[in-house]
């Protein structure tokens, strides 16, 4: 049975154990740009097999909550050169997790202040990020508009134009976000989808614009260097689908040719529960279709995981397990669970926003 603390092959990624650090937005990166606090937090938690970033807006008009990275201009990859060169100083391996947060974002957060883009002009019900006289304020989402039939290949032109961005940023791969109720997760599910062309209806239709980014992104830095994130059944920010378990089994039968590093999976609601009653979802199923399909990456699970937990996880197939949170409070992760050491407590104060307090200041291990 494979242990927490073995190495594991990740497509082109050698892993020095199988704990990942899950994406975490922290908004601390203003006009987009990370800063050296920002590359001193990465290092101080390069212990982790792989760093999965914050989610980075691949465009402007992907950005969705106030202060979080970009990855479209020259300052932005500068940013992230520092804190990449300073993870791999340590020893670590780094991915960026490219984001387009669709319907999920403000006016004041949009070129021109424009409305935000979704499949359909459906708002969500959810709550974003602005910085009010320096306080991040949560902040209804704007109406969003339907993106035209043209202007979708430009978005995947984006996306494909951010992962060569992460590469000459120094990022050992990407990993698309198609999770949480953001752009692709919207095109992918009924409830944000009304769309009646080619990128709408059907199961095949809706997973259109996931599978031309990723085999643009596969095309531009290779299969072995990206990854993707899912959330089948998750309601983060107001997002369902009538029917998920043949939807997302048809996404990884596409993604199983792909020569992905790994799949990246939620299991249940982000953040909340592992189980939600009324959305049931059979994960050994969706993981068996990815097989069946020829997909050989790393299989990654995600939510609410503790020690126990992940070694079970292990036990039952999974490759990596994505630590949230218990990164946030934990530097030193790895080194508290090999040693069953007890955890520091997150300062929810300091989440979003703000500075070295609750985001590089927290204790590890004494020597």
């Amino acid at each position: 049975m494979p242990f927490l603390s073995d190495p594991i092959q990740a497509g082109d990624l050698h892993l020095a154990n199988r704990i990942a650090m899950a994406p975490l937005t922290r908004n601390r990166s203003p006009n987009a740009v990370p800063t050296d606090l920002v590359a001193t937090y990465y290092t101080q938690r390069a212990s982790a097999g792989l760093i999965i970033s914050e989610a980075t807006a691949i465009s402007h008009q992907g950005q969705g909550y106030a202060d979080v990275p970009g990855l479209y201009a020259p300052e932005q990859i500068a940013g992230w050169k520092k804190v990449t060169a300073s993870v791999h100083a340590a020893g670590g391996k780094i991915v960026v997790q490219l984001w387009h947060v669709g319907r999920v974002s403000h006016t004041a957060l949009q070129p021109g202040n424009g409305a935000p883009v979704a499949p359909s002009a459906i708002q969500a019900k959810t709550k974003t990020v602005l910085i009010q006289d320096g306080v991040p304020t949560f902040t209804e989402t704007s109406v969003p508009r339907a993106l035209e039939l043209a202007e979708i290949p430009g978005i995947v032109a984006d996306y494909r134009r951010a992962a060569r961005a992460a590469i000459e940023a120094g990022f050992d791969g990407v990993e698309v976000h198609a999770a949480n109720g953001y752009l692709i997760d919207q095109f992918l599910k009924t409830g944000a989808n009304h769309r009646t062309d080619a990128y709408g209806g059907s199961i095949e239709n809706r997973a259109r614009l996931l599978v031309e980014v990723v085999t643009a992104i596969t095309q531009e830095i290779g299969g072995g260097r990206t990854g993707i994130r899912l959330s089948p059944v998750t309601p983060a920010n107001d997002v369902v689908d009538a029917d998920p378990q043949p939807l997302f089994d048809h996404v990884v039968r596409q993604l199983g040719p792909l020569g992905l590093a790994y799949i990246h999976v939620i299991e249940g609601a982000t953040g909340g529960p592992r189980e939600i009653p009324d959305r049931p979802f059979d994960y050994a199923a969706l993981k068996a279709a990815y097989r069946a399909a020829g997909g050989q990456g790393a299989w990654m699970v995600n939510n609410a995981y503790d020690k126990a937990l992940a070694e079970q996880a292990l036990a039952n197939g999974a490759d990596i397990v994505a630590f949230g949170r218990p990164f946030i409070a934990n530097p030193d992760l790895v080194d508290r669970l090999e040693h069953g050491a007890p955890l520091n407590q997150v300062n929810r104060a300091t989440l979003y926003g703000g500075g070295a307090e609750g985001y590089t200041d927290y204790p590890a291990l004494a020597a």
